[in-house]
């Protein structure tokens, strides 16, 4: 015994201490460090704008953010033996996302994938968009939010990124301000959108982070297991503008209710659908409707047990297999990314919305607050 004024019973402190950090997961106290926030510059722009990245950091993950689009640079998760692997495509310098590239790990906005004909009417008035997709608009335009600087703060655990689009920007109508808020809980990359109009406007905001579970540039993706909780999709004419169909999932290569294997249906010839879009690149309609932060689909990479879960309040979600990527772009580490080395999962509203009255509508009015939030859950098995 030690004495501390009175006998000090160790074996009475060990339940003691035991009982304690059962509590704490009962209860769900986080015993587990905080996660960190530092940042760094990144370099600047062309015309001299100073950009600056952000890593956020626990027991757990790892992620880095630049300022410059709001793009997820880098996203370390552990594998089932524990060690981490960055599992976004990405570059190791600020140059190549000023480049030509496809939307590494921005933020997408104002109006999420396609509009169709690149025009739509609100209220009356017709807006015509940039037609930067054949003859649709694509992901906001030529300039959309991910060639965007945006304003950051930290506030606690949380990286705060805001932007002001000005009434105008790329065709849309009304100032639009948006916050995008970037936090770790846990095993959790959490993205919650805010965003309030002076004017009616619409709004579509996604993330289009790519993602290779067992590491990036580290070959493709077809042996990723996908589930999707979605009884139905919405097909897609030849320009991927949706038909308006709610199509059901059964008995089509759409249908991922159960798991599948990536490569196990995408290259079926004989399915209209897969040969438009030369892969996967479509919306699949979520069973949870929106509105809720529900479950959405699940991925598990094999050779690593890396399991990603995404949870969404959006009512739809476009799964794409980096059907485009050709092997013309070299990423972190020297890595070359070919056609299929990684995937998307963009939770949103459905593509051509405003065009589509019977889908879910993406009008924001003045006095109304447009309000999303995305979860990337990692684990392991």
């Amino acid at each position: 015994m030690i004495r501390f004024g009175r006998t000090f019973n160790m074996r009475s402190f060990r339940n003691t201490f035991r009982l304690t950090l059962a509590l704490g997961f009962v209860l769900g106290m986080s015993l587990e460090a905080k996660t960190m926030i530092s940042k760094k510059p990144f370099g600047k722009t062309a015309d001299g704008a100073a950009i600056d990245i952000y890593t956020l950091k626990n027991d757990r993950l790892e992620a880095t953010i630049i300022t410059y689009g709001g793009r997820v640079t880098t996203l370390k998760a552990p594998d089932r033996a524990g060690k981490p692997a960055d599992v976004v495509l990405g570059f190791d310098s600020l140059d190549g996302y000023l480049g030509d590239n496809p939307y590494f790990g921005a933020l997408i906005g104002r109006y999420g994938n396609r509009i169709g004909h690149a025009k739509f009417t609100l209220e009356g008035h017709t807006y015509s968009v940039p037609a930067n997709d054949g003859g649709n608009s694509l992901h906001g335009g030529l300039k959309g939010f991910d060639r965007r600087i945006w304003s950051a703060t930290v506030d606690g655990e949380t990286l705060v990124l805001t932007y002001l689009s000005k009434d105008g920007e790329e065709g849309y109508p009304g100032n639009l301000t948006t916050t995008v808020r970037y936090s770790l809980p846990g095993n959790e990359l959490r993205i919650e959108y805010s965003a309030t109009a002076d004017k009616p406007t619409v709004a579509n905001l996604t993330n289009h982070s790519y993602f290779n579970l067992a590491g990036q540039g580290e070959g493709d993706v077809l042996k990723h297991e996908v589930t999707l909780l979605a009884d139905r999709f919405t097909p897609v004419d030849k320009g991927l503008i949706p038909t308006g169909e709610l199509k059901p999932v059964a008995g089509t290569p759409f249908d991922f209710r159960g798991a599948h294997a990536i490569g196990e249906r995408i290259n079926q010839v004989n399915e209209e659908q897969i040969k438009l879009g030369k892969g996967y690149d479509h919306n699949w309609v979520l069973n949870s409707g929106g509105g809720a932060l529900k479950l959405a689909a699940t991925v598990h990479e094999p050779s690593s047990g890396r399991v990603m879960e995404v949870l969404t309040t959006e009512p739809g979600l476009q799964f794409y297999t980096g059907n485009f990527l050709d092997g013309k772009i070299t990423g972190k580490g020297g890595k070359v990314y070919k056609q299929r080395y990684a995937f998307c999962m963009e939770t949103q509203h459905f593509p051509d919305s405003p065009n589509k009255p019977a889908f879910p509508a993406t009008e924001l009015k003045p006095g109304r607050k447009y309000q999303s939030t995305t979860v990337y859950r990692f684990s392991a098995k």
